[in-house]
């Protein structure tokens, strides 16, 4: 197939599904929803179309051509963050669990505090496309990308499945397909997205899912509010005489039980939102660091409004949807899972039209954050991997672009097996998971590399692989790998969430083999540390002529 037609091959995929969908999914089909959900398909397919025509340099495809100004990348911003683990997975939580989901809602906002003071415009003046160019800028490159490279794709899959998870829900709520289809249609279309388009239709379709997302989530919490004639109080007390567990939904305890868990989960949010890679990347868009600041300081205020809708929300897919025959199972279980509430409350609150513009936001929402994080995936494997580790930065355009979208192809195959082993698994969780992988192997390495003089190479390796090891060993043996997807009784691990114990472990290891390393490349780490801190503060020469 010619490259300038490969766009298009997802509408005979589409056309294909709709069709069996209309020959009977197993589910009622709502042709409102599908009509508006084709609609948004074609208006990304365009801007993708559009992009790719423009996409012709490394810094097309990795960042934009640093063209991006500090609105809209904080709107793109804030659409690459908002996402299905927030509008539908958080939503979830709440619906479940009630006042425990506003742990997830109040660190998704803390997490950007970070970010805007610590991050941000260091973050710009030192890189050139992902945060890794940070870590090695007075580090031994090849080592240090490496780790930071392998880094970055255990945050990316495990945040993939999460958007995947649920896009395969939503999509086989709309179609009436089975779930594993729904999940083979998303993968097409993020690979796609990614491979043709670059960084710049990724950009164009987060700006416009965060429009469309903002407007959404207004819409059904004003809903929910009027029908309980804008009283919280009223609210509240419909929710708790409607749930299964009455008033212990108001206090904290239902879903989380011990201090442990507590914690993790606070510093995978306040510190791993900045260890994110897809993130990270969208602080190279723009042209200076004033511009990365201005992005922060606009995606804080539209995260902060939108988190503030889902409590709102879930309480009112409480009220509303969880006694509704209409959204039910035969076995009083909800269609789709949990993770459909805030998509079934929208057509209580506005009906089938109504519906039909939320599903198709909550695809937007996916398939904005999951080009983005693939996007990360590839450029940690060609830029980072291919063009400076083993190419030694001596790599062609043409080589380093067709590697990446061949990681882009790679990714998208081994996500969509993975997310139809975790089916109904809750994406808020599958994206903490995350979030807990970033705050133990990214963050520590990037702040330090920034912060810490006699920081080096040594340390960084011996940090970085440590959490990431302790991480990723303790999320297999715990609950959601052990039990979930491998099917033993019990975990080895009882927590979740790892973060605490591989946060310690990565900057235990950092500081001793840091302060321990007498070589001479230390001693030249530590001298070359005030250079790097006037760039960080002034940014880059050519910039400043």
């Amino acid at each position: 197939m010619r490259p300038r037609l490969m766009p298009y091959a997802p509408l005979l995929f589409l056309t294909a599904t709709g069709a069996q969908a209309l020959d009977g999914g197993g589910s009622e089909i709502n042709l409102t929803a599908i009509l508006m959900f084709f609609l948004f398909i074609g208006i990304t397919l365009f801007i993708t179309w559009w992009a790719a025509s423009r996409t012709r340099t490394r810094s097309d495809f990795y960042a934009a051509g640093k063209s991006i100004g500090g609105f809209q990348n904080g709107l793109a911003i804030a659409g690459d963050f908002m996402s299905a683990a927030t509008f539908l997975g958080v939503t979830a939580l709440v619906y479940s669990t009630g006042m425990d989901g506003m742990l997830f809602i109040i660190g998704g906002t803390m997490g950007w505090a970070v970010i805007l003071l610590l991050v941000a415009e260091r973050l710009r003046n030192l890189g050139q496309y992902t945060f890794t160019d940070v870590v090695a800028f007075r580090l031994e490159r090849g080592p240090v990308r490496t780790m930071s490279a392998i880094g970055s794709l255990a945050v990316a899959i495990p945040y993939l499945l999460a958007q995947m998870v649920g896009a395969g829900a939503l999509i086989q709520i709309l179609f009436g397909l089975p779930y594993e289809s729904a999940v083979i249609l998303v993968g097409v279309l993020m690979t796609l997205y990614v491979m043709f388009g670059g960084m710049l239709a990724t950009t164009w379709i987060q700006t416009i899912k965060a429009v469309l997302l903002l407007t959404g989530g207004t819409i059904i919490g004003y809903g929910v509010m009027s029908l309980m004639n804008f009283d919280f109080g009223t609210l509240i007390t419909a929710a708790v005489n409607t749930h299964a567990k009455g008033a212990a939904i108001m206090a904290p305890g239902v879903m989380f039980t011990d201090i442990i868990t507590i914690i993790s989960i606070g510093l995978a949010f306040v510190f791993g939102t900045a260890g994110l890679p897809h993130v990270l990347m969208r602080f190279f868009t723009v042209p200076d660091a004033r511009q990365a600041r201005r992005s922060v300081a606009y995606a804080i205020g539209f995260i902060g409004y939108f988190q503030s809708l889902i409590f709102i929300i879930g309480l009112g897919a409480v009220v509303y949807v969880s006694r509704n025959p209409e959204f039910l199972l035969a076995d009083g279980g909800l269609i789709g899972g949990s993770n459909m509430s805030a998509v079934h409350l929208s057509k209580v609150i506005g009906g089938d039209l109504f519906l039909g513009f939320i599903s198709a936001v909550a695809f937007a929402t996916i398939l904005a954050v999951v080009s983005g994080l693939t996007l990360s995936a590839a450029a940690a494997v060609s830029h980072d991997l291919y063009a400076n580790v083993i190419r030694h930065g001596e790599s062609d355009r043409d080589t380093e672009l067709r590697i990446s979208r061949i990681t882009t192809l790679v990714i998208g195959l081994t996500t969509m097996a993975l997310a139809i082993l975790l089916e109904g698994e809750n994406v808020a969780v599958l994206a903490l998971i995350a979030l807990a992988i970033a705050a133990s192997v990214n963050f520590p390495v990037l702040f330090l590399s920034m912060y810490w003089s006699r920081f080096t190479t040594r340390g960084a390796l011996a940090g970085g692989y440590a959490g990431l090891a302790t991480a990723l060993i303790l999320v297999l043996l715990g609950p959601t790998v052990w039990v979930t997807l491998l099917g033993f009784e019990r975990p080895v691990f009882p927590y979740a969430y790892p973060t605490l114990f591989a946060m310690l472990a990565n900057l235990s290891c950092a500081y001793y083999f840091s302060v321990t390393d007498k070589s001479h490349r230390a001693f030249a780490e530590t001298e070359s540390f005030d250079s790097q801190w006037i760039q960080s503060e002034i940014g880059p020469v050519e910039e400043q002529s």
